[in-house]
């Protein structure tokens, strides 16, 4: 019976956001409101529930599998359930965001995007209950892939300031590594189980253990790319620095997001998967090491920064640390415990923040008493004193570090791809991708098995060449979209080549990137011969053109492998026609998905966001 209660804690937030929509502008009580009703209705059906859970048996409990698509190898299910994790998850979440709500109907008073805003927390609220109610990782990653998006837009809030804008693309890269991790875990799992395997299987030991001893480098994968996974979500080493440059965005959103929701994700997929990985030693180890330098490092961090956001930001990082040794040490009641605890804290730390400042301000002046000799000054010499003091302040180089060995790379190479233009796209690579065409549907007895064998690793690599373009592209903005279109095509045939499967499934896949690259196409080309569109700054049109924004914004999700369209299942689709023993193909086709949703948001925070390009405008702050 209460099993049936479970698809109301996802439909809730969907009416309520469903409803939000058509609320005018100008309408902040009624915005608010609708948004008090809809989280505080939520969070009473939770209690109720975890209630009468904790009376009854407190079993496991799970929906019946809806079954999105399948074929004679695939399946992608949609299936909730609820446990102990679910229920701590929710009953913090579901506080903590009406909590939130409360305060911001007074601290965004008056601020242009209210509605925006009130809208965007509904819009992740949905992603959060889905996540955590999710009974299987596909499951989880449409909750996953819905948080990333809200982060982006809530980071962004202030989007005619260029440092909220540009920071809300950096951090959505870092995201963007997380989704393809998790989207390696669910390929390689489904050549592991033969199925979607779902979260309460993966409790059964036998089962798992059975698997496991024919299959152990298989199993370290799968467990490395959730670390990956947990460790990019959770701003766990290297991907640390992104969690203060999150902080551009209103407090309330840090708060939500950065102090006490989102950023525990990675922590929920640990404990999720903690079954799976619980016997493989080296991977416990593995993540125990990872919480306690992270932890190190982001404590000394925290102690020399000058911004109250930053300093909790990194706090909030060093305690995630602790509770990821605390996850694989199997202390799970202690790490729900621990997660609940910083939550809270950190929510209460980062809405008082402002009035914090201000309090501080007033005592350095009047009751200001110089600093005592610190820990590290009694434990240390003066010289390695100065020289972590100075580590400290540079964050470690952590941006540095993504710069110098990630992204840089992946600029120099795309710079090398400077030859690709509209001409040769029209001379040399369409007339190549039509040729694939005809040779697989016509003649394909025709090439030999050897070639054939290598057909897949070459044309993903030309998908690749392609996004890496896109990426680099300095200039033409309508050049970067064609580019990433391009780049799905070719994974498709890379994919066709590769095994032999219904072609209704290539088509599901495209089907998504036609619609949405039809419709960015048109609306650049309408942009085009308004205003200028490049990618060599940012322009701001959304302030002139708030419409055209929001299409090419949706376009941009679909492209992208969103929720919102088949492409979405077709990315883990195409994932499942690739062998456990084809790395280099997987290699390039993940490294073809993650630059792709780069290039994409890129082109959108160009275009759209950040400040106006016309001086008529007022030029807003540069920082939030």
């Amino acid at each position: 019976m209460m099993d049936q209660l479970l698809p109301i804690f996802i439909l809730l937030p969907l009416l309520g956001y469903g409803i939000s929509l058509f609320v005018p502008d100008k309408k902040e009580d009624t915005m608010s409101w609708i948004t008090f009703l809809t989280i505080g209705l939520h969070e009473l059906f939770a209690f109720g529930f975890t209630i009468f859970w904790l009376l009854g048996d407190h079993k496991l409990q799970t929906t019946k599998e809806i079954t999105l698509l399948q074929t004679d190898h695939y399946k992608f299910d949609f299936t909730l359930m609820f446990d102990k994790i679910t229920a701590v998850y929710l009953l913090t979440g579901a506080f903590l965001t009406f909590l939130v709500t409360v305060y911001s109907r007074y601290y965004l008073h008056r601020e242009g995007g209210y509605k925006r805003f009130f809208n965007t927390i509904l819009f992740f609220y949905i992603g959060y209950n889905i996540a955590i109610f999710s009974g299987n990782l596909e499951t989880l990653f449409i909750g996953w892939e819905i948080l990333g998006i809200a982060s982006f837009l809530l980071i962004a809030f202030y989007r005619d300031r260029y440092l909220p804008v540009k920071n809300a693309v950096k951090i959505f890269s870092i995201y963007r590594i997380g989704d393809v991790g998790l989207i390696l875990a669910m390929w390689m799992s489904h050549h592991l189980w033969h199925e979607s395997i779902t979260f309460e299987k993966l409790d059964n030991f036998q089962l798992v253990s059975d698997q496991l001893q024919s299959h152990t480098w298989i199993g370290v994968f799968i467990s490395v790319m959730i670390l990956i996974s947990a460790a990019a979500k959770s701003a766990q080493l290297p991907f640390s620095s992104w969690l203060p440059r999150a902080m551009e965005g209103p407090t309330p959103s840090s708060a939500i997001f950065y102090g006490s929701l989102s950023v525990h994700l990675g922590v929920f997929l640990l404990l999720r998967t903690f079954p799976f990985w619980e016997h493989q030693l080296s991977v416990r180890i593995l993540i125990a090491l990872l919480g306690l330098a992270t932890t190190v490092i982001a404590i000394g961090v925290a102690r020399v920064q000058s911004s109250v956001k930053s300093q909790l930001a990194y706090a909030s990082i060093a305690q995630i640390g602790l509770i990821f040794i605390e996850v694989a040490a199997g202390f799970h009641i202690l790490a729900l415990v621990h997660f609940a605890g910083n939550a809270f804290l950190r929510t209460y730390q980062l809405l008082v923040s402002p009035s914090i400042v201000s309090y501080l301000i007033k005592e350095q002046f009047y009751k200001f008493i110089p600093r005592q000799k610190s820990m590290e000054g009694k434990l240390l010499s003066n010289k390695m004193e100065y020289a972590l003091y100075i580590l400290c302040i540079k964050e470690w180089n952590l941006d540095a570090f993504m710069y110098q060995y990630l992204w840089n790379p992946l600029k120099q190479l795309g710079k090398k791809m400077d030859f690709l233009n509209l001409t040769l796209l029209l001379w040399f690579f369409i007339p190549t991708y039509l040729i694939g065409l005809y040779f697989l549907h016509f003649a394909e007895g025709f090439i030999s098995p050897t070639a054939h064998a290598y057909l897949p690793v070459t044309f993903a690599f030309f998908g690749l060449i392609m996004v890496l373009k896109a990426f680099s592209e300095r200039l033409h903005a309508r050049l970067s979209w064609v580019l990433v279109i391009m780049n799905h095509f070719w994974i498709a045939l890379a994919a066709s080549y590769n095994e032999q499967f219904d072609f209704l499934q290539v088509y599901i896949y495209l089907s998504g990137v036609v619609i949405a690259g039809a419709g960015g196409w048109v609306i650049l080309n309408w942009l085009k011969k308004r205003e200028t569109v490049n990618l060599d700054r940012f322009y701001g049109h959304v302030y002139e053109h708030p419409v055209a924004a929001f299409l090419f914004f949706v376009c941009c999700l679909a492209l992208s492998g969103f929720p919102i369209t088949p492409t979405f299942i077709g990315e883990d689709l195409i994932f499942s026609h690739i062998h456990e023993n084809q790395v280099v193909l997987a290699l390039f086709v993940a490294l073809s998905f993650i630059i792709d949703g780069l290039a994409i948001m890129r082109i959108y925070a160009r275009v759209f966001l950040g400040p106006h390009s016309k001086n008529y405008h007022s030029i807003a702050y540069r920082s939030s």
